[in-house]
């Protein structure tokens, strides 16, 4: 038994050095157009084999304006199928999911008792983006592509509570640019 678990290790550990030696294989990124729509968004890219990665978003938002309060997070797993054959450096489709919630509040109408409303989504979609590693530590990732989304929202107003089905059904575009720091 000893010899079977040591051999193992010995396998896993060989695997590792040959594919650290080959390049990095984790990253992590930030969205640098978050900012302009008052987000923020953080990605891990982690290699799973030479073509392909799996990563994961998350983001969130703290939105104020005239008495209207916006916050939620977000969660975006995808996969990636680098088109160069090189995983995290070259050309990739990903299909994606995200899982969104977001909070709303209106204090205009009664500050005592402001309006309140839940918003949650699903969706998904199709990006296509480049990716570079410079210098074999930061990346710059640009994607573009379509999803669609489909949520319910839950609206209280004073003691009145109402369920609206199907709040922002629909088709959208998903966009971003990332830098990053590989390891």
């Amino acid at each position: 038994m000893k010899k079977v678990l040591l051999s193992m290790a010995l396998c896993v550990s060989t695997l590792t050095l040959i594919h650290a030696q080959e390049g990095k294989s984790n990253a992590f990124k930030v969205n640098i157009l978050s900012p302009v729509v008052k987000s923020g968004s953080f990605f891990y890219e982690r290699a799973v084999n030479e073509t392909s990665s799996l990563q994961l978003g998350v983001g969130f938002t703290a939105y104020n304006a005239n008495q209207v309060k916006i916050s939620g997070l977000f969660f975006t797993p995808e996969y990636r199928f680098y088109m160069s054959g090189q995983a995290m450096n070259g050309f990739y489709i990903s299909p994606f999911l995200r899982y969104q919630n977001l909070k709303i509040e209106d204090t205009e109408s009664d500050p005592a008792n402001p309006d309140k409303a839940t918003l949650t989504t699903i969706g998904g979609g199709l990006t296509a983006g480049r990716q570079w590693m410079f210098k074999d530590i930061v990346t710059l990732d640009i994607f573009l592509g379509p999803s669609y989304n489909s949520g319910k929202m839950k609206v209280t107003s004073g003691s009145d509570v109402e369920d609206v089905p199907g709040a922002l059904n629909g088709f959208g575009l998903r966009t971003g640019v990332t830098l990053g720091i590989a390891f």
